[in-house]
């Protein structure tokens, strides 16, 4: 499953990871001083970054799980494994909006990571801004998290086909023009759907909606799903279809979804960022991770120690070019950082345009509506399948 597919695991599937011993134990000795548990997307969770930690931890016992959407992540801590993960790796609305709120993580040691924060990418540190808010408890005064991965996140067209230029002009509504109809695909990730479908509608998905406003947004969702040629929630058969010139462009999608396909040599496919919208003028979006301390009773002593241990610089480009998919990092300000990336790696990120999209975006937040809205949309996809 795929990290941007919002869809909830079932019961078979964990009872037969577990009965495999992919989960961690839940039983521990007294002291955890050489055993740290981490839930992540995936990308922390490989060997070119798992493995030099426990060279550097000299035979520590490091597990960690990859998640396939921060809800069901979340449910874990609520479900009781709080005693099982020392660190937890989400997008950047849950652990201000509601992990912190429940006392489901900590706070970090402001000093001890407020000198690596400075060094961070303008959006998530400068002089008059400070430290950016979704990595801070709600009144400002605690640092809940740190900030690594990120990337713009609207949607993806050939550019052989639909010129950026034409895209970034329409944004989201150009789907909605018949003559679109067959030539895109629906890259199924739900949660991302329902906002992007939103603001197809020209509607702001992260204020309450009115009955009007939800009535325009189920036409639109009906109308899209009818017109996509493909739905599915796998990015590389969407690519595929995309550099094989089965469809002009996707629904949904991204830096995330379309660097490793750019990386191959196919820099026609891009990320677009809309020039405007209807979410303060702005019609794209972005996101970024906020790994935090889980409120583990019994907790890893190491846990700070890796968040410290993954701002190394040969450890942020191991991050940003995990396993199947490639992001920016927010040490890329970083003169040590970006030495690190070659051109074709750069080319990969769009990172000649990133700045502009990022500033066209806005910040991946819960929707107050999210369950109305879901519900609407898995009926449109209903009637698809």
């Amino acid at each position: 499953m795929n990290r941007r597919n919002f869809l909830k695991s079932t019961g078979a599937a964990f009872a037969a990871c577990a009965a495999s011993g992919l989960f961690p134990s839940r039983s521990y000795a007294a002291g955890r001083e050489n055993e740290m548990n981490i839930l992540c997307w995936e990308g922390y969770n490989t060997e070119n970054v798992l493995g030099p930690f426990r060279k550097l931890q000299k035979g520590i016992k490091l597990k960690a799980e990859s998640g396939t959407d921060d809800p069901s992540m979340i449910n874990k801590l609520r479900a009781g494994e709080l005693k099982v993960w020392d660190l937890i790796n989400l997008n950047q609305c849950w652990a201000r909006d509601m992990m912190w709120k429940e006392g489901l993580i900590k706070p970090l040691d402001k000093k001890r990571f407020e000198p690596h924060i400075e060094k961070m990418m303008h959006w998530f540190y400068n002089k008059e801004m400070g430290i950016n808010p979704f990595a801070l408890s709600p009144d400002g005064k605690e640092l809940i998290g740190m900030m690594q991965r990120f990337g713009p996140f609207s949607f993806v067209v050939n550019t052989k086909k639909i010129s950026k230029a034409l895209a970034e002009d329409e944004g989201f509504p150009m789907f909605l023009d018949p003559k679109m109809k067959g030539k895109y695909g629906l890259l199924a990730y739900d949660n991302w759907n329902v906002m992007h479908l939103c603001m197809t509608a020209g509607l702001n998905p992260f204020k309450k909606l009115t009955k009007e406003q939800i009535a325009s947004y189920k036409k639109v969702c009906e109308t899209i799903f009818a017109g996509a040629k493909m739905i599915t929630a796998d990015m590389i058969q969407m690519n595929q279809a995309l550099v094989n010139g089965e469809i002009d462009c996707y629904f949904t999608g991204g830096t995330y979804t379309c660097s490793s396909v750019r990386y191959e040599g196919y820099t026609e496919i891009m990320n677009i960022s809309p020039k405007k919208g209807p979410v303060d003028g702005k019609g794209a979006m972005q996101w970024f991770e906020v790994t935090s301390l889980v409120n583990n009773p019994n907790a890893s002593p190491k846990a700070s120690d890796f968040l410290e241990f993954v701002q190394r610089p040969d450890i942020c480009k191991a991050v940003a070019f995990a396993e199947g998919t490639y992001n920016p990092v927010t040490q890329m300000s970083n003169p040590d950082v970006i030495k690190l990336f070659n051109k074709k790696e750069l080319d990969a990120l769009q990172w000649d345009t990133l700045e502009e999209e990022m500033d066209r975006s806005v910040d991946y937040q819960v929707c107050p509506d999210n369950d109305e809205l879901t519900a609407i949309y898995n009926e449109a996809k209903r009637s698809r399948s």
